[in-house]
């Protein structure tokens, strides 16, 4: 009797920990690029953000590429204390035309480099800063990246945006491009301001309340068990 008690405790336990656990963990950080919007034909100053996520090894390096198929003019880049950053050109099959001038080749890879002091720590960000323009008029730029690891792991986040909307398992960074007409809806966009921060603390507050659930079951779970035990204790 106190057998079966104690394998029916241990199940509902095992369950209750394992929902705790897939409501509270949080979703894996990637590779993004800041701001994740800009303007065709215009110039901006995007920011490469690469998080840590191993618990024993730290990034040393970053490659990130540019696409071929829509090549920058003018590519600038910041300098990162403690970081080497090496900008390869490739020359162009067909010259595009960049402010009246032809341009037979461009940037089509950016690698960072970190000295010893200098790497991604466990638990830590790094952001890469570059200058780009001018953006060419399409929807949107995909810029494949590379991570690597002190131990010799690479991330590859090179997977492109899916046709259903879900996110890929490994995605790329994404620059979206709207036209420069565009720009009039702003005012628009701002008026809508309140309506998004409150959908953004909605969806936040449900999390916390997802997450809320999953721990009271999981001591529900808990104490179910125990007063099992109890009882059949007592009646031993």
């Amino acid at each position: 009797m106190n057998t079966a008690v104690l394998r029916r405790t241990a199940a509902i336990s095992a369950v209750a920990a394992a929902f705790v656990l897939a409501v509270a963990s949080p979703a894996a950080a990637h590779v993004t690029v800041n701001p994740s919007t800009a303007t065709q034909g215009g110039y901006t100053k995007v920011s490469f953000r690469v998080p840590n996520e191993s618990d024993t090894a730290s990034t040393t390096k970053l490659e990130v590429n540019l696409p071929a198929e829509t090549p920058i003019g003018s590519v600038s880049i910041k300098p990162v204390p403690g970081w080497t950053a090496v900008a390869e050109k490739t020359k162009l099959a067909t010259p595009v035309e960049v402010h009246g001038s032809p341009l037979t080749e461009a940037v089509s890879k950016i690698t960072w480099t970190a000295s010893k002091d200098s790497e991604i720590k466990p638990g830590t960000f790094q952001e890469f800063d570059v200058s780009l323009g001018p953006l060419p008029e399409v929807d949107q730029m995909v810029f494949k990246a590379l991570q690597t690891y002190s131990d010799g792991n690479i991330v590859r986040w090179i997977d492109e945006p899916t046709t259903d909307g879900t996110e890929p398992e490994l995605p790329a960074p994404v620059l979206k491009l709207t036209a420069a007409g565009a720009e009039a809806a702003a005012p628009s966009a701002a008026a809508d301001a309140p309506v998004a921060e409150e959908a953004t603390e909605e969806s936040s507050s449900g999390s916390s309340a997802w997450g809320i659930a999953g721990l009271v079951a999981g001591l529900a779970g808990l104490i179910l068990g125990l007063l099992a035990y109890r009882k059949a204790a007592q009646k031993a």
